[in-house]
């Protein structure tokens, strides 16, 4: 399915460390999202080296970028058909991941390929926005990822209330995301966040990625977030 030389040879340049059965799982489940792709619209990327360079490695980079410890907590907010986490939990299964979608079709899809690449997580079906005001999710994991599912100032609102004091969110955007970063500094600040770094990278095709990486520094005031309309309609 993919160039797994490829991959392999970018993984290792990148300096992500890879198991044995790491490039195999992975081509396993670019399959397994082509083929499930013809009965539910999960991505617009069917091409090989397209779900190998747009989706896998770039969901890898967070390795890059980031230390996650041996059974880190995380969630991945808006996962969608399992971008970053599926390619992050394949690669370090030790991770206690959480995908987290309002979309059942896709979350269905995230549990067969668990079920197949004989992974164990947590999927939850629910809208971001009412799983973070729940004791069991709020404020409980060391980290949140979400790729691409909205605009910085949202995303922060969405995601921040997972994540406990000392945790990390960890945003992943194109060429945008320095501008969206500056537009979102007070958004992070009222959440209890704090930027800790941002890096600017590009993917083999040449495409150009942004990695955000916010520092969860205090408790997210009990107002945030709020309902979906007031989020996106007034963003902080």
């Amino acid at each position: 399915m993919i160039d797994t030389k490829q991959v392999s040879q970018y993984l290792e340049e990148a300096g992500i460390p890879q198991r044995e059965t790491v490039i195999e799982q992975l081509d396993r489940f670019a399959a397994l999202l082509v083929q499930r792709n013809k009965a539910v619209n999960l991505t617009a990327i069917t091409d090989p080296e397209g779900i190998a360079v747009k989706h896998l490695i770039d969901s890898l980079m967070v390795f890059k970028y980031a230390h996650f410890p041996q059974g880190a907590k995380v969630i991945d907010v808006g996962c969608g058909a399992g971008f970053p986490s599926m390619p992050m939990l394949i690669a370090k299964n030790d991770l206690q991941m959480t995908f987290l979608d309002s979309t059942g079709k896709k979350l269905a899809f995230i549990e067969d390929c668990l079920e197949t690449l004989g992974l164990e997580a947590t999927v939850l079906h629910a809208r971001a926005e009412e799983q973070a005001r729940k004791n069991v999710s709020r404020e409980t994991f060391d980290f949140a990822v979400a790729r691409a599912v909205a605009n910085l100032r949202s995303l922060c609102e969405l995601t921040l209330p997972f994540v406990k004091p000392g945790g990390c969110f960890l945003a992943l955007k194109g060429k945008e995301g320095k501008e969206e970063w500056k537009q979102a500094q007070n958004a992070i600040a009222q959440l209890g966040g704090k930027t800790q770094e941002l890096f600017a990278y590009t993917l083999p095709d040449a495409s150009e990625r942004t990695m955000i990486l916010i520092k969860k520094i205090s408790q997210t005031p009990t107002k945030y977030p709020r309902a979906s309309t007031a989020i996106m309609k007034k963003p902080l």
